[in-house]
């Protein structure tokens, strides 16, 4: 069992036997407001309105989605309504939810992008290093030569 479902269910136990928030947080190792929120659920729905609801994990976007994208990604940021021809993780990242409906951090399009081998550089000295550039899908280029 999950520690944090583990932790849930002793709550509830303690609820049941009258203890207080302040002890139960001391005993379980929580923050007071913690405790508060699942006696608050508890009343109200019982041991399973305590239930974690577990990770919201991260959002995946399905093989032909990653296809499409990378073929968006391939037509360069001009076609999108960008005014330059750099692809940075924010405009991947906007670009995914434009298509897709499907919300990412910009780290968690890092972690897109690094999972499927595209490369990523930063802007050469001279040029600006706010904007890290999407360069290349795979074997293919997605960005400028």
């Amino acid at each position: 069992m999950p520690r944090g479902r583990r932790i849930r269910l002793e709550a509830v136990g303690r609820f049941e036997s009258g203890a207080k928030n302040r002890e139960i947080a001391a005993a379980l190792r929580v923050s007071e407001r913690s405790v508060e929120r699942w006696r608050r659920q508890w009343r109200e729905r019982g041991e399973e309105g305590v239930r974690s609801k577990g990770s919201p994990g991260r959002p995946r976007l399905s093989a032909d989605q990653i296809a499409r994208l990378e073929r968006e990604l391939e037509r360069g940021p001009l076609a999108h309504g960008w005014a330059d021809q750099r692809w940075t993780l924010a405009r991947v990242k906007t670009l995914i939810g434009r298509l897709f409906h499907v919300g990412y951090t910009v780290e968690g399009t890092w972690r897109l992008v690094k999972r499927h081998g595209w490369s990523w550089q930063q802007p050469a000295r001279g040029r600006s290093n706010v904007t890290t550039e999407l360069w290349s899908c795979g074997r293919r280029r997605c960005g400028r030569r």
